[in-house]
């Protein structure tokens, strides 16, 4: 996995200095088969930037996809540094607030190397953010409901602090992945939580949202 990682953050850094701008980070690679499959003890460390984040409203082209889904996840704010080894309560007065989030995967490669996977940027092609609610500073769930929404239908409803994890803990994943190699985790940095449902495969003409309730609702379009 970190000749992987190390690999993806080559690319990253190719597309900072090319001009696209730092987003944060996600969490890939959650579901317990998959990790299981691959040897992993937890998940794993992709990157966002301004080349893949969806202008808000705007739908997305499913051309030159493979195998096409959408992710509900949260969108944790960062306001503060997080060093690695920095603790859970550090990386807990980090959090600014919360939000909802969507991200377009495309499983174009089977699930058999880590490493490539990894070096890949772990299926993302494509997020969209929603708001941000400081009122959630710390990063608590506590109370919230996590839709998964297909063409105005409901497909899976949520716990979405069970489905999530502890995500102080989600920070400090992120923050100790990069200090071991040799980048931070710095302030204004969003982390996509990882799915809190299974995919939503998606074809030209759907639309897959999420609704997080008070924390508000966000959809993505989809065209040829």
């Amino acid at each position: 996995m970190q000749d992987g990682m190390e690999a993806q953050l080559a690319a990253w850094r190719r597309l900072l200095a090319s001009g696209f701008a730092r987003v944060g980070w996600k969490i890939g690679l959650t579901a317990p088969a998959v990790q299981a499959r691959l040897g992993l003890g937890g998940p794993v460390v992709g990157h966002l930037t301004l080349a893949t984040t969806l202008v808000p409203g705007a739908s997305h082209s499913l051309a030159g996809g493979t195998r096409v889904g959408v992710e509900p996840e949260v969108a944790i704010h960062l306001s503060a540094d997080v060093p690695p080894a920095a603790g859970r309560a550090r990386a807990a007065e980090a959090i600014a607030g919360l939000g909802p989030a969507l991200e377009v995967i495309d499983i174009d490669a089977p699930f058999d190397d880590l490493a490539r996977i990894v070096a890949r940027n772990v299926f993302h092609r494509a997020v969209a953010f929603g708001p941000t609610d400081p009122s959630r500073a710390g990063g608590s769930l506590a109370g919230i409901a996590a839709r998964a929404v297909l063409n105005g239908c409901t497909v899976t409803e949520v716990s979405a602090a069970q489905a999530a994890g502890d995500l102080p803990d989600l920070v400090c994943l992120v923050a100790d992945a990069l200090g071991a190699c040799g980048e931070r985790l710095r302030a204004g940095d969003r982390i996509i939580s990882g799915a809190l449902t299974d995919p939503m495969w998606v074809k030209p003409g759907d639309t897959a949202g999420i609704d997080l309730g008070p924390l508000g609702a966000l959809e993505v379009a989809f065209t040829a």
